[in-house]
């Protein structure tokens, strides 16, 4: 998720695309909150090359390199939307419980991790359904899930309960809450570091970052927790895993965590009400609601490169990264 999300897949799209020539060109899918729309960024050339009208109110963002779409929350419609990577267009909706948020996808791109704030259910989707196909399971998970972050393995997902202030791991295949961790105060981000094997989660009301260790998912256990700014609310990892970035809403700023010693290293100021943030390369990508845009910052340094003008209050919770696989 993302997360930005997301979570487990923005660690692995950016690894495949670094190294392998059989995928395309990056390309970021920003949502747009307040314009209902969805601003594609070529990162080669650093500029948005199509803006693409999707449900009300975007939310959530998940970019399959593997399934060679990206798929976008609309919470006040119910539904997720399909973009084609190629076409740069929705060619399919999905309907999804009562507010869906938080989105991830498995490793091989087949499925569709949704939660369903509204409902307290983690929604199950077909990710290659060629039509308005009904979820394949709703899973019962605590109160106000937001984010959600699926295992590369794809025995489990990881479901932030907001108003729980806890984790569930979720069985796949059983269909069912498997364990539970506590963490901080309504953690709402998740995000996987799956070299380490470990769990991030963002804590908006405690302000920091509980650190969760999943090498035995029937045992999370919390580690360590790191106090960051105002309302953590997306993570990325940079520099090859060694940077953790994080964005607090609340404060206008970005920290940056040393991933191996979990030491806040520095906290980045100027940006307005942070919300996503991805890796790709040498480049780390801000979404700032307020300011409807996203900021590009050097990897190493943080420092501010490029400002890219997006629509009305983005958002881009989740791993917003993806490029198609070239046919």
């Amino acid at each position: 998720m993302t997360g930005t999300a997301t979570p487990v897949h923005a660690g692995l799209a950016a690894m495949l695309l670094l190294c392998s020539p059989a995928w395309a060109s990056p390309f970021a899918y920003i949502t747009n909150q307040g314009s209902h729309d969805v601003s594609v960024i070529d990162l080669a050339s650093q500029q948005v090359v199509a803006t693409v009208p999707v449900g009300r109110s975007p939310a959530g963002v998940v970019a399959s390199s593997r399934a060679g779409r990206a798929f976008v929350s609309n919470p006040d419609s119910k539904t997720i939307s399909v973009i084609d990577m190629r076409q740069q267009k929705v060619v399919n909706t999905l309907p999804a419980g009562d507010g869906p948020v938080g989105i991830d996808i498995s490793a091989d791109g087949r499925r569709l991790y949704v939660a369903d704030w509204y409902s307290s259910r983690l929604l199950v989707l077909d990710a290659q359904a060629a039509g308005a196909a009904k979820p394949l399971a709703s899973i019962a998970v605590g109160r106000a899930p937001a984010g959600v972050a699926a295992h590369p393995g794809g025995a489990a997902v990881f479901v932030a309960e907001r108003d729980d202030d806890s984790v569930a791991v979720v069985d796949t295949a059983a269909q069912r809450v498997l364990a539970r961790v506590r963490v901080g105060s309504h953690p709402f981000a998740l995000f996987y570091d799956a070299p380490r094997s470990r769990l991030y989660a963002l804590n908006v009301q405690s302000n920091d970052v509980s650190v969760v260790d999943m090498r035995d998912i029937v045992r999370p256990a919390v580690i360590a927790t790191v106090k960051v700014g105002k309302a953590p609310y997306g993570a990325a990892l940079a520099e090859g895993g060694a940077l953790l970035y994080v964005t607090n809403q609340h404060e206008d700023s970005v920290s940056v965590i040393d991933a191996a010693s979990l030491k806040l290293l520095r906290t980045l100021p100027g940006f307005a009400y942070p919300e996503g943030i991805a890796a790709h390369g040498d480049r780390v990508y801000v979404v700032n609601w307020m300011d409807d845009n996203v900021q590009v910052l050097d990897a190493a340094s943080g420092q501010k490169l490029k400002t890219i003008a997006t629509g009305q209050n983005s958002r881009g919770f989740g791993a917003f990264i993806g490029a198609p696989m070239e046919p």
